[in-house]
């Protein structure tokens, strides 16, 4: 499922996915695929992307169930 609330705040935050990807020391490939859906980031990545975009790990990463 692609996560659009990640796209969403980068955008807001005016960021590149290279930005970042650099900010969160992973490469920009990695941000694409979280984005599609295509990779399932690890915790840690999840709140290092939480904190550059200073959101909460629910704002980005919580899928509701409807």
């Amino acid at each position: 499922m692609k996560n659009l609330n990640l796209k969403a705040a980068r955008a807001l935050k005016d960021m590149s996915q290279g930005e970042l990807a650099d900010k969160v020391e992973v490469s920009r490939q990695t941000i694409v695929a979280i984005e599609k859906g295509d990779y399932n980031p690890s915790i840690k990545l999840c709140i290092k992307i939480c904190k550059a975009l200073d959101k909460t790990l629910d704002e980005l990463f919580w899928e509701d169930e409807d």
